[in-house]
């Protein structure tokens, strides 16, 4: 698997390249280097994505970059500063949903930090 990412990050690298003000592949650009380790870069792009796209400007795709930021933020290990974007994102129209933290396994470094359980009761469903 890592070699696959390798392979999509060359691919997605130069992409950016041809692209740079393509914030959406910016971010994704994130996620692949904090999936392989690379926590640096990866909160680089993932932060550089959001402030070229903020949710401000762009109520769609601004809110997508976040999630990605805090995704990235989770899986190098920055609890805190992953907690600061789902914030944001549970008080965006559109930003989170519940199942989608209750669900997705890239949420999974945080299920254990009490301020997750806080962020899945104020997104439950209410009857």
């Amino acid at each position: 698997m890592c070699a696959d990412f390798t392979t999509a990050r060359e691919d997605l690298y130069r992409k950016v390249e041809e692209y740079p003000k393509d914030s959406a592949l910016l971010s994704v650009l994130g996620l692949i280097d904090a999936a392989l380790g690379r926590a640096e870069e990866a909160i680089k792009e993932a932060k550089y994505a959001v402030e070229m796209l903020p949710i401000c400007e762009d109520a769609w795709e601004g809110p997508c970059l976040v999630y990605n930021l805090a995704i990235v933020y989770a899986l190098t290990n920055e609890p805190s500063l992953a907690f600061e974007q789902l914030a944001i994102l549970v008080e965006t129209p559109g930003g989170i949903a519940y199942g989608e933290l209750r669900l997705d396994p890239a949420w999974d470094p945080l299920r254990e930090d009490p301020r997750f359980d806080k962020l899945i009761a104020q997104l439950a469903p209410r009857d």
